[in-house]
């Protein structure tokens, strides 16, 4: 799919659901929030009948995210059956991996293609205190239980005053094994801004890795369906580390996604509320042409660029990251 400024659109992120186990200062309130009734949540088979929808349009991967995606019932299941939709060439997820150890050999028996896993810290009591949940050692259980062979990436959201330390610490992760450690600025979306939480400048992450590590030099990626992230290899290093920075360094001109909300709305752009109500025309009997045909059309008329300024009205868990 083109959409009205040229970019091609070949990457689909699906929240499968809103709910989570943890409740990072960033992402969630200490409370929790109000859950979603299931019967509003798209079931296996909407997702799956839009995700073959988006496979004919030209998406060619799909991620699965939430909330936490592996609080979802059958989603091995899910996979498999996506997996199998012709022109869908890749099948990832991104998950706090709370629930990895115990799924891990059915979603890899499933054909899972790559897991992101989100880890800010290494420490417990960070952990603990920024997700208001102990459970860091299932998380590292979880990283051990991967496949090698499995595409793996450690998204890491640096923040100042909480994780600064930890930095070259995280990095460290990538020398000696093929992962790729992602440094994500901080969006100013919902908690994050409420709360009060600093992002750490990309430029003074780079300099602080290339003091400890030496020159950070480019990577070229090679596949047309990797997101965002600009990634580079220290010398001696197997693995890449990676920057996502969408406020220092807007990529809108590149970018290649749109998101599927747990609730079946079809979002073209992070900051925007327009997209398309998915969930209510497949609930009032449209049919696969026309769908297509709205989706196509929501998806040509995409923002040319996000304007987060003040965007305090949007939470992270509720749109997939």
């Amino acid at each position: 799919m083109i959409d009205q400024f040229g970019r091609e659109i070949n990457y689909a992120r699906i929240s499968v659901t809103d709910r989570c186990n943890l409740r990072c200062r960033y992402c969630m309130p200490e409370c929790g929030v109000k859950k979603i009734p299931h019967a509003e949540i798209l079931s296996l088979e909407e997702i799956l009948r839009v995700a073959e929808i988006f496979s004919r349009l030209g998406i060619k991967k799909i991620r699965l995210t939430g909330g936490e995606p592996l609080l979802r019932k059958n989603l091995p299941s899910l996979i498999r059956r996506l997996k199998n939709l012709a022109g869908i060439e890749q099948v990832t997820l991104t998950t706090n991996g709370v629930l990895l150890k115990n799924l891990a050999p059915e979603l890899i028996a499933a054909g899972l293609d790559g897991v992101n896993l989100s880890l800010d810290t290494l420490d417990e009591k960070i952990f603990a205190d920024l997700t208001r949940r102990n459970f860091l050692g299932k998380v590292l259980e979880g990283l051990q239980s991967l496949d090698k062979n499995l595409s793996l990436k450690i998204n890491c959201v640096p923040l100042r005053g909480v994780n600064d330390d930890e930095i070259l610490k995280i990095a460290a992760s990538a020398k000696d094994n093929p992962v790729k450690v992602r440094f994500i600025e901080l969006m100013p979306i919902g908690c994050a801004w409420e709360s009060g939480l600093k992002g750490i400048p990309t430029a003074e992450i780079f300099s602080t890795l290339e003091k400890s590590f030496g020159e950070l030099v480019p990577v070229r990626q090679k596949n047309s369906l990797q997101g965002p992230a600009k990634y580079f290899r220290p010398k001696n290093f197997v693995g890449e580390i990676g920057f996502i920075d969408a406020l220092e360094h807007k990529f809108c001109g590149s970018c290649n996604r749109i998101r599927l909300t747990a609730e079946g709305f079809l979002k073209t752009c992070l900051s925007f509320d327009t997209g398309l109500d998915v969930k209510n025309l497949l609930r009032s009997g449209v049919d696969d042409e026309e769908l297509a045909e709205k989706i196509r059309d929501a998806i040509y008329h995409k923002p040319k660029e996000h304007f987060f300024e003040g965007a305090t009205k949007f939470q992270m868990y509720q749109i997939g990251g």
